[in-house]
């Protein structure tokens, strides 16, 4: 079974902007396909299915652009990104992209051909937010790939080929056998055989036990040892990762730096030529404090650590996706703004953005994390329900009062779409960020107060993920209805196409 971890679906990848289903995807997609083809090729075909959600944002949000800077070899916080399209024709590639019809039955569905002299890949692969993928077809061959095991391709029925080998999976598909393993597998010379390595920074392997999948398993796990959200949460990915929680927990350290460093950047300002807005953060920084000016509080700085880690976002800076890119800053913004601002320690913030993460792997096991599937609330509704246990857990609250907060969050975000203008993740985006953000802070008060949430955490993502597949497809990051589609919006899609 396929068990979501908190490094892989929550919190992360660590990229560059701007929408980690499009961007960061297609990185992953386009590193696969490279490796198929050990780095030779020289002609790029990259389709597009226009009754799926790409036709109209692959390149305003970035899919070319992380196909391309995945091609080059290059990783996806390379600062030479935006221009990595230019760089492989110059290398001496050919490259086309179409709009082509050729039966895609998922929104964001991506086919890309390579070729040699000698060689061909033609892969198909989905895109299932926050940056997960799952390879469907390889040359004609039905497989699935989630980038989570070194994946060996041997072009031969002879399973005897992998006998004494460490394979984790051994799957015939058509003439090749597929071999999934913690290492690829060896085979005699004159076998023809393909590798790709792993691109999710915490693999798979077969003999996988995780100690509970939502949160009444959760619940049960707990009922002996009373340990808090944080706690479980490295529980839980110590056992789906196979590595120690003193390596989950500096994992997660390392990420809270990076955010850090985001927000602060932000704060100072950001530059980026193609954008709808110009930087914002440092205007809200300015304004705080002002006699004419609300006095919010701390909801003050977190209404600027959002906005900063947006603002570096759209500027193609380093950030997190938490759990999506175009939610970037409602979790961290959140959780780290209130954190800074009272000054609490790194390992306060580290535990919280844990028991954040935590939620995050329930989301993604119950629903999913995936506008184009989702709206909105898949994005940053969830964001700010986990945001909401992140809340209660640098309070001291107990585990069900950060239950009970992501709970309340989730519930409110029902029917939430996703309408960005000029298919940039921008507008509204921004706003929504911040307007979950102020979610966030309430529902994690009202759980902290003693509020009773009513409908259990794991019935709400489920009825959450059952609105969101009702939202028509319009309003949903398709840029085809809501704001995206007014008058000012298309306005300001011509100039941004210009």
């Amino acid at each position: 079974m396929h068990y979501p971890s908190i490094f892989n679906d929550a919190i992360g990848p660590v990229m560059r902007g701007a929408s980690s289903s499009h961007v960061a995807a297609a990185h992953r997609i386009g590193a696969l396909a490279r490796d198929y083809m050990n780095g030779n090729f020289h002609t790029v075909l990259i389709e597009y299915d226009p009754n799926g959600s790409l036709e109209p944002t692959h390149e305003s949000q970035g899919s070319d652009m992380g196909l391309f800077t995945a091609l080059m070899g290059w990783n996806v916080t390379d600062e030479r990104m935006t221009e990595a399209g230019r760089y492989l024709e110059e290398s001496g590639c050919s490259v086309e992209i179409r709009i082509t019809d050729y039966g895609a039955t998922h929104e964001n569905t991506y086919k890309l051909t390579l070729e040699s002299e000698v060689d061909k890949v033609c892969m198909i692969a989905i895109s299932t937010g926050g940056g997960m993928i799952e390879v469907i077809e390889i040359n004609g061959i039905k497989l699935s790939m989630f980038g989570d095991y070194h994946e060996t391709l041997i072009f031969s029925e002879d399973e005897t080929l992998v006998d004494g080998q460490n394979a984790d999976y051994v799957l015939k598909r058509q003439g090749v056998i597929q071999v999934k393993g913690q290492d690829f597998v060896t085979v005699p010379d004159g076998i023809e055989v393909r590798t790709m390595a792993p691109v999710l920074p915490i693999g798979a392997r077969k003999i996988m036990k995780v100690p509970f999948v939502d949160t009444t398993s959760m619940l049960a796990f707990n009922e002996d040892k009373n340990l808090s959200l944080w706690e479980l949460a490295l529980k839980y990915e110590s056992a789906r990762g196979n590595i120690s929680e003193e390596i989950v927990f500096e994992k997660m350290r390392d990420i809270v730096r990076i955010l850090d460093h985001s927000i602060e950047q932000g704060i100072k300002g950001t530059t980026y030529e193609d954008r709808i807005y110009p930087a914002q953060a440092p205007k809200y920084k300015e304004k705080t404090g002002a006699n004419n000016f609300l006095n919010l509080g701390l909801h003050n700085d977190v209404i600027l650590a959002v906005t900063a880690l947006m603002d570096v976002k759209s500027s193609m800076g380093v950030i997190v996706a938490a759990p999506t890119a175009g939610s970037c800053g409602t979790l961290p913004g959140t959780c780290l703004g209130v954190a800074n601002a009272l000054n609490m320690d790194e390992d306060q913030k580290v535990k919280a953005m844990l028991a954040a993460g935590l939620i995050g792997v329930f989301i993604a096991h119950m629903a999913t994390f995936s506008a184009e599937i989702g709206g909105c609330q898949a994005e940053t509704g969830s964001g700010s329900g986990m945001a909401a246990a992140a809340l209660v857990t640098l309070f001291d609250g107990t585990l069900d009062q950060s239950i009970g907060a992501a709970s309340m969050a989730l519930q409110n975000t029902f029917g939430l779409v996703c309408d960005p203008v000029a298919n940039r993740v921008e507008a509204p985006c921004l706003g929504k960020n911040v307007l979950m953000a102020g979610n966030a802070l309430s529902a994690a008060n009202m759980a902290l107060a003693g509020f009773d949430p009513l409908i259990p955490l794991d019935e709400v993502i489920i009825a959450m993920h059952q609105v969101g597949q009702s939202i028509p497809c319009e309003l949903r990051c398709t840029g085809k209805g809501g704001l995206a589609m007014t008058p000012t919006g298309q306005k300001i899609f011509k100039q941004m196409n210009n």
